[in-house]
């Protein structure tokens, strides 16, 4: 399964690899680029706490502005539509539209995201929404627990239904949450994430309980709307270094538990039990009638796709080989097991259309002379892209690629560090700079169009 050299594979070339129907689009999260942290009644997020607390962000930087977008979204609709989007994924923020996570709403936080749709549509952009993308209300996390509390459930499941009463018929699809994995392990287990908590028997409860919310959420959002209604998952598949038994078991279990854990009981209604065995004693509690819950039908699943896995037992571990080089992240650049998971999840579980709702690269990037000439992030796309096509000719059913992300933004605990945008900002004057790759985007997107 030979990919392609994208120095031989311009826009022109995979324009014609794609289905005529194929949607194009970018991504972007609220907490990541709104700003507007404490105006018009928007109560705190743990990320705004977070960003507070001492050497918990890498460049002690906070959102309180971010991209500014909150003011600046007609702008920022104006650059989707210079680039030809089809579609835009975006979050709402539950802080503002509920800031205690319960009881009333904020009519100026609604209003918000109702001129967004309206700015969308305008421009013939379809909007696909998430409904969580981390920004859980601090009210919740201070009064009930946020994710450790099964009481949780309930609150979220109110919160998505009135956001399909009241913006689903404008809607093209809404996920109920982006990236539990990261939620769960990254917010609970390392620290890393929103709430800094350090428990692998809290992280798998959180696991748990954002799936029942997930399958709350989906049964309480079919009552109000008829678009479609998914989730988001990132998937890291995970790649034995070398052909010995113990990196294989232990390669078989990190993929567990950042694929199957979630994938299984959504799809199978059941967690692998090899990785409750893992667990032990920091298995999550799980209740009678939890599992059919979460196991509701869905009309889509978004996959959010940037590496691989290297998985080495030997001390100290081989570093995984890089021959396409590494992300500003960090991250091998191994776009072949974009093919080979697509393939693999379309095998082993009866599927709904699935979309990459996130796929990009932080790269180094600086405006020089008004232009940012990022051909790495290019060879990025150009390469992640001939593999999405291969998997879609080997029979995936994959309707659409969202580019993470449109605007350089807040990339969590790296704070303004890491820059994966088509637009390059800058933070202090709020400009766009469109990137090199955004004019390799839009020219994509132009020549895939014609074939309409």
């Amino acid at each position: 399964m030979k990919l392609f050299d994208p120095t031989q594979l311009d826009a022109a070339h995979l324009a014609q690899a794609f289905p005529p129907d194929f949607q194009w689009g970018a991504a972007t999260a609220a907490a990541q680029i709104e700003g507007a942290a404490f105006e018009d009644g928007k109560g705190a997020s743990i990320w705004d706490s977070f960003c507070r607390q001492p050497g918990r962000i890498n460049d002690g930087s906070n959102i309180d502005v971010a991209c500014d977008h909150y003011h600046r979204y007609r702008e920022d609709v104006g650059l989707m539509k210079g680039l030809g989007l089809d579609c835009y994924r975006f979050s709402f923020s539950w802080p503002r539209v509920q800031p205690q996570g319960q009881g009333a709403w904020n009519e100026a936080g609604l209003a918000f995201y109702d001129r967004l749709l309206d700015e969308l549509l305008a421009a013939g952009i379809q909007p696909h929404a998430t409904l969580y993308h981390w920004d859980l209300p601090q009210a919740l996390h201070d009064g009930m627990g946020g994710w450790l509390s099964r009481d949780i459930v309930p609150r979220f499941a109110d919160y998505a239904a009135e956001i399909a009463r009241r913006f689903g018929d404008r809607l093209a699809s809404i996920a109920t949450l982006n990236e539990p994995w990261c939620v769960a392990t990254l917010g609970y287990e390392t620290a890393q994430f929103a709430p800094g908590h350090t428990s692998r028997a809290e992280a798998s409860q959180v696991s748990h309980h954002l799936m029942m919310a997930h399958g709350e959420a989906i049964r309480a959002m079919r009552t109000h709307t008829q678009t479609r209604l998914g989730i988001v998952l990132n998937h890291t598949p995970a790649y034995p270094a070398e052909p010995r038994d113990e990196d294989r078991q232990a390669a078989q279990i990190n993929d567990g538990l950042s694929v199957r854990w979630y994938m299984d009981p959504i799809f199978r209604g059941a967690y692998s039990a090899d990785l409750i065995e893992h667990l032990g004693a920091d298995a999550p509690r799980i209740a009678s009638g939890d599992l059919a819950l979460i196991r509701q039908p869905l009309d889509f699943l978004g996959i959010n796709f940037y590496t691989r896995s290297f998985i080495s037992t030997r001390q100290p571990p081989l570093p995984a080989p890089g021959e396409l080089g590494f992300t500003d992240m960090g991250w091998e650049i191994y776009p072949l097991a974009l093919t080979q998971h697509l393939v693999r999840l379309s095998r082993e579980y009866a599927l709904p259309p699935i979309y990459i709702t996130e796929n990009g690269m932080a790269n180094a990037d600086s405006v020089v002379e008004g232009r940012v000439k990022d051909e790495a992030r290019i060879a990025y796309l150009s390469r992640h892209l001939q593999a999405l096509a291969t998997a879609i000719a080997l029979g995936v059913d994959v309707r659409g690629y969202f580019y993470w992300s449109l605007l350089d933004n807040f990339e969590w605990n790296s704070g303004y560090t890491k820059r994966f945008g088509l637009f390059h900002v800058d933070y202090a004057t709020q400009q766009r700079v469109a990137k090199d790759s955004a004019h390799w985007y839009q020219d994509l997107i132009a020549r895939h169009g014609a074939r309409r």
